[in-house]
């Protein structure tokens, strides 16, 4: 017997089965327009909605599935974003920023996908759970950084505080210990399988906001 299947950790087989998902997702033209500074606040303010939609999703399934044997251990409180993402919503809109928050269909069609594996899949929560929140603590230090700089946020304040995790110390060690929860997490080869195609599934939806979101905000050539 091929013993090699069980040795790879579940953490480096998701990261690498995704992995072309991911890149096509972080380099989709909306969001290289938007870190590249051709954009204007307009667009970052859009993003930041639409991303609101998702969390909000993320999170109130997160509630019922805090004592799931499978997704239970995920769910930590400090990763929790809606409360910041309100705030940053709030400084970019003003106090009334609900009214007219519309999500794209791309968006709508994310959330929906995350509430349903919420509701019917704690397995394959995991799944966005993982996309979201370890690329918040990877890939969106460099947003934040391009948006305090490009349109002149407080460093870690207002407009940027989805981006701050208050309550982690130290990402490194915080990141670590996630990627044990997946090598540890509670799922026979088969079911791992298919994390790891709704891991890719969740880059899709990702990637279709951000097209949807380059369509809204074109640079014009």
């Amino acid at each position: 017997m091929d013993a090699t299947a069980t040795v790879t950790p579940f953490s480096t087989l998701i990261r690498t089965a995704s992995h072309e998902q991911h890149t096509e997702a972080e380099t989709s033209t909306f969001m290289s327009d938007l870190l590249g500074g051709r954009l204007g606040v307009d667009a970052y303010t859009r993003y930041t909605e639409q991303l609101w939609f998702v969390y909000r999703a993320l999170e109130e399934g997160a509630e019922a599935l805090r004592d799931d044997p499978v997704a239970g251990p995920f769910i930590q409180p400090e990763l929790m974003r809606s409360t910041e993402l309100e705030r940053d919503l709030a400084h970019l809109r003003g106090a009334d920023w609900r009214e007219g928050v519309e999500p794209l269909p791309a968006t709508a069609a994310y959330a929906a996908r995350v509430a349903e594996c919420a509701r019917t899949w704690p397995a394959g929560y995991i799944a966005h759970h993982y996309t979201r929140y370890l690329g918040d603590l990877s890939g969106g230090q460099i947003i934040r950084d391009k948006a305090e700089k490009t349109w002149g946020f407080e460093r870690k304040g207002d407009g940027v505080r989805f981006y701050v995790f208050e309550e982690i110390t130290n990402p490194a060690a915080f990141k670590r210990g996630y990627r044990e929860l997946l090598d540890a997490v509670n799922a026979d080869d088969l079911e791992k399988q298919r994390i790891v195609e709704e891991c890719k599934r969740a880059f899709a939806l990702n990637t279709a906001v951000f097209r949807e979101l380059g369509e809204v905000f074109p640079i014009s050539a």
